[in-house]
């Protein structure tokens, strides 16, 4: 699948940090329909500034983004990619920001021109299939940080993604909250999901494939058994 037709398309994407510390080096990656895969490697690899690229956060210093057949230059591109593409980031501080829980959650159905009923309904489903619906009315800033992670991927499952990235989800929940969590993103419709996470379980649980982010690039692929996904990598 060429980057015209697949979900992601990563081309030659070189970033380095102001100090000029290369963090990416010509990383080549194209996602496929129904791909769901690990992003493996240590801290500081480059792996979250590598989600960031996909969305916009940060530009590339080189190299191309297309996602959805989109190929991304400026905010409007990324606008669009951002209703599609679903980011769950690292700390749920930065995707919290509303005076009430089911506030954070509508907030991005709303964004995406549904009415107040309408969001606020979605919102409720989506924190009733995560078992937080107690927290509805809370604070967010309140909360504590195995909440705050439940409440920011109720935030991102309320737009109904066609592509999730997640971001360590599982760090500060309990095993119970992991399980649980596994099995809504588990049972999600996604056409495709990129996960970063130290955690065997969900990674085991959740995704078919394992990318391998080490030395400034994707070094290698480690395919499942009866894996049906499919991801080509280059750079390394």
């Amino acid at each position: 699948m060429d980057g015209n037709t697949s979900l992601i398309h990563l081309e030659n994407i070189n970033f380095s940090y102001s100090s000029g510390q290369l963090v990416l080096d010509d990383v080549n990656l194209t996602m496929e329909e129904g791909a769901r895969i690990a992003l493996k490697g240590g801290n500081g690899a480059g792996k979250t500034t590598l989600f960031h690229i996909i969305l916009g956060l940060i530009r590339p210093l080189s190299g191309s983004v297309t996602v959805m057949g989109r190929t991304c230059v400026g905010e409007e591109d990324f606008k669009q990619v951002r209703r599609q593409v679903g980011l769950v980031f690292q700390d749920p501080d930065d995707q919290l920001f509303c005076p009430t829980v089911i506030e954070d959650v509508a907030f991005g159905p709303l964004n995406m021109g549904l009415k107040s009923s309408e969001a606020i309904e979605r919102a409720d489903s989506t924190l009733s299939s995560l078992g937080i619906s107690h927290l509805r009315d809370r604070v967010p800033y309140r909360l504590s940080g195995g909440e705050k992670r439940l409440v920011s991927v109720a935030t991102v499952l309320s737009m109904k993604p066609d592509v999730l990235l997640l971001d360590e989800p599982t760090v500060g929940l309990d095993q119970w909250v992991t399980e649980r969590l596994i099995r809504v993103i588990r049972d999600y419709p996604c056409r495709g999901l990129l996960l970063i996470s130290h955690d065997s379980r969900i990674a085991d649980a959740l995704t078919t494939r394992s990318l391998v982010l080490k030395g400034h690039k994707i070094e290698e692929e480690c395919l499942a058994v009866n894996s049906q996904s499919r991801v080509s990598v280059s750079g390394s």
